[in-house]
């Protein structure tokens, strides 16, 4: 049976891991939006060894977002196809022990398998509900590499009871999009 649980971020490995398929998440504190240029240029910097100038903590989230944001104000935030990250994601997860992502669609084997050895999970969102969620935003802390433009820079965001958001792959490697589909 699903849990409907609260979780504060930076996310605890083993709070991670106790996860389900099909688990009800709402989130609290911080997550930073990342699509595939800002994977990228993140790779970029790691691989160079050199320092990362947005500061993504031990536990963090991500979530595949390209926002709309007029005046520091969320006014969209929905979640973008994460298939499109699948090759960096790996990568990202050992490298900034990420303890979640969230996106839509699913991720594959490459991206299931760092989760499983990392402690992270994948947190469906549902697509179309992107006013919905910036509801649930209540603060811009910072953007990064707005180069990039408004929906490829990186947006560290502060949040409040962020969902509802459905366990879709957990750390044990459990997916619903290879087992069950959506």
């Amino acid at each position: 049976m699903e849990k409907k649980l609260r979780l504060h971020t930076p996310l605890d490995e083993a709070a991670i891991k106790e996860l389900k398929l099909r688990d009800i998440v709402y989130l609290s504190g911080e997550l930073y939006t990342m699509r595939d240029k800002a994977h990228q240029r993140i790779l970029d910097y790691l691989r160079a060894g050199k320092p990362l100038p947005v500061p993504i903590e031990r536990g963090a989230v991500i979530y595949h977002c390209g926002p709309l944001v007029r005046n520091h104000e969320v006014i969209a935030a929905g979640p973008t196809t994460s298939a499109r990250m699948e090759t960096a994601t790996p990568e990202l997860i050992d490298a900034l022990q990420i303890r979640a992502i969230i996106g839509k669609g699913g991720m594959g084997i490459a991206a299931r398998e760092a989760m499983c050895a990392h402690g992270c999970v994948y947190l469906t969102m549902t697509g179309g509900a992107a006013v919905l969620a910036a509801t649930c935003i209540k603060d811009v802390i910072s953007v990064y590499w707005t180069d990039l433009g408004m929906a490829e820079a990186v947006w560290h965001l502060h949040v409040d009871e962020f969902g509802p958001l459905v366990v879709g792959i957990d750390a044990r490697g459990n997916s619903l999009y290879e087992n069950e589909g959506l």
